[in-house]
């Protein structure tokens, strides 16, 4: 977990894989956050690996058409709003001050409480699993949540047990970016986590993105 507390939102970023937008362009979280000297990066949504769902970034639309996954707005102030796609469209999001818009989810916290059950999953994926989170706390003040899991190790988090870990750390609004074997987190060039797609080899997926501090 890292606690990030910024003095401008304009530190907080994302970055596309070899700075394209495409569904089959894709890089380590580790070779973005060496592109872009970030000194903190976690992976981001994965939009290349989904036909739809919203993709905003640096108030540039990418994608328009909804998915049917909550979205993660990060507004030009650096707060955070998740959304359903069936309330806007990424033109009215965009309209609003959307500055960056992330499809995966589902939302964790809202308002500091939990929004998932207890047997909530995102698609076929794992009860226990390799997770990825951010969260804010309050203005300018975030969490960034990377679990391990599928090894001996770390078997991971559920979505629940995921939100109660955000909870526990005075978050009021928290998302579940994508996880499994894209669960990455980079400080100072480092990558701090094991991260796995099947529990027998240690290695970084390839994604399509990431979010970052720089």
């Amino acid at each position: 977990m890292a606690d990030v507390t910024l003095s401008s939102a304009e530190y907080l970023k994302t970055a596309f894989a070899q700075n394209s937008y495409g569904k089959n362009i894709t890089a380590s979280t580790s070779e973005m956050a060496e592109a872009h000297d970030a000194i903190l990066a976690i992976n981001g949504d994965y939009y290349g690996a989904q036909e739809r769902g919203y993709v905003i970034r640096n108030g540039v639309i990418y994608r328009d058409s909804a998915g049917a996954n909550e979205v993660l707005c990060i507004l030009t102030d650096g707060s955070l709003l998740v959304v359903s796609p069936e309330d806007y469209t990424a033109q009215e999001l965009l309209d609003m001050g959307t500055w960056q818009a992330f499809s995966f989810g589902p939302g964790l916290i809202e308002d500091g409480q939990i929004s998932v059950f207890t047997n909530d999953e995102v698609g076929k994926a794992k009860a226990s699993n390799p997770r990825t989170a951010i969260g804010m706390i309050d203005e300018l003040h975030y969490v960034f949540v990377v679990s391990d899991g599928r090894t001996e190790e770390s078997e991971g988090l559920s979505l629940y047990e995921l939100a109660e870990f955000m909870q526990s750390l005075g978050v009021q609004t928290a998302y579940n970016l994508d996880g499994g074997g894209s669960s990455t987190m980079v400080f100072m060039g480092e990558v701090i986590n094991n991260p796995t797609t099947n529990g027998n080899k240690i290695k970084e997926r390839s994604v399509s993105d990431i979010v970052y501090i720089g």
